[in-house]
């Protein structure tokens, strides 16, 4: 096919932003409410954008849109283009006041009850001015974020090595602990199987994550179904909520409710359950000043945490 112009001035930026969204949302309709604009005009944009490209960026169904092989590759680009643009502007503020700066820190369960809240605090106290957005999200949600530029580094598990688009730092290695409220019928047990726990209602985490693939595993090894009694959440102010208020349990990184005298620990072997808690940032980035001195801040408390 020949090569699309895409510097002829007919691609503007509109066009990265609704397929930004368009793939986001899923639908039209979705796209349309988030963009606050009407259903026809982002049908318009896309069929302008498919044209100025020379092919079918989504295939359209009765449930939505899913992106084809064009969209996906486009949708990459579109939002590596917006996220640059967003921290070309973020600089320009920056550079005209050094002492305010903007930082976005994605978080789930790993780290959301003592690494970040400490690296702020910790970061507040030479940065006062610096503005920290805290956003929570699952693992692959905030990816997404990241990629787009609306998230400059997330906190929480590494699942893994670093990709094309993403790099990976680890800060500290935390075991995986089964919590239950201090009301618990077991909480006074000195031992307590999984064969015990396999009766009570569960707080597990989405089937997109590696915990609850890994509580799987460890449930199947032991002869045992994931309990069908159970409630999916990632954030840690519900879990908490239902742990104190209900005979539920659930498998929680160490620190999470470690200073919570309605929680407790049981006595319950998690084998091989473990993982590095750390930073992911995009890959090939500029770091701005505030997320830079966030991070410094993240590695000091974290290396207090490892000699705790």
């Amino acid at each position: 096919m020949e090569m699309p112009r895409l510097l002829d001035g007919r691609l503007k930026l509109r066009h990265l932003v609704l397929v930004d969204t368009l793939t986001e949302q899923g639908s039209v309709v979705g796209a349309a409410a988030a963009l606050h604009v009407t259903q026809p005009v982002v049908t318009r944009g896309l069929h302008d954008l498919e044209a100025i490209l020379g092919v079918p960026l989504y295939e359209r169904g009765p449930r939505g849109i899913t992106p084809t092989e064009f969209g996906t590759a486009f949708t990459e680009h579109a939002r590596a283009v917006l996220a640059q643009l967003t921290h070309a502007a973020r600089h320009v503020v920056e550079i005209a006041d050094a002492t305010r700066g903007r930082v976005v820190a994605g978080i789930h369960l790993a780290g959301s009850n003592l690494l970040l809240p400490r690296a702020i605090a910790h970061l507040k106290e030479d940065h006062p001015l610096v503005t920290v957005v805290v956003r929570e999200g699952t693992p692959e949600s905030l990816l997404v974020e990241l990629t787009a530029g609306r998230v400059d580094v997330i906190v929480g598990r590494l699942s893994g090595p670093g990709t094309e688009d993403t790099r990976r730092r680890a800060l500290y290695q935390e075991s995986i602990r089964v919590v239950a409220g201090a009301h618990h019928p077991l909480a006074a047990r000195g031992s307590v199987s999984l064969e015990d726990l396999a009766g009570f209602p569960w707080i597990v985490p989405g089937t997109e994550t590696m915990l609850r693939q890994e509580l799987e595993s460890l449930f199947a090894q032991h002869g045992l179904d994931l309990p069908a009694n159970r409630v999916e959440a990632t954030s840690f102010l519900t879990v908490r909520q239902l742990l104190t208020e209900t005979a539920m349990v659930a498998a929680l990184p160490g620190l999470l409710g470690m200073d919570d005298p309605r929680l407790v620990t049981l006595p319950t072997p998690l084998e091989n359950i473990g993982h590095s808690v750390g930073l992911t940032l995009a890959a090939g980035r500029r770091l701005n000043p505030a997320t830079q001195a966030l991070i410094e801040s993240l590695h000091t408390v974290a290396a207090q945490i490892e000699d705790a």
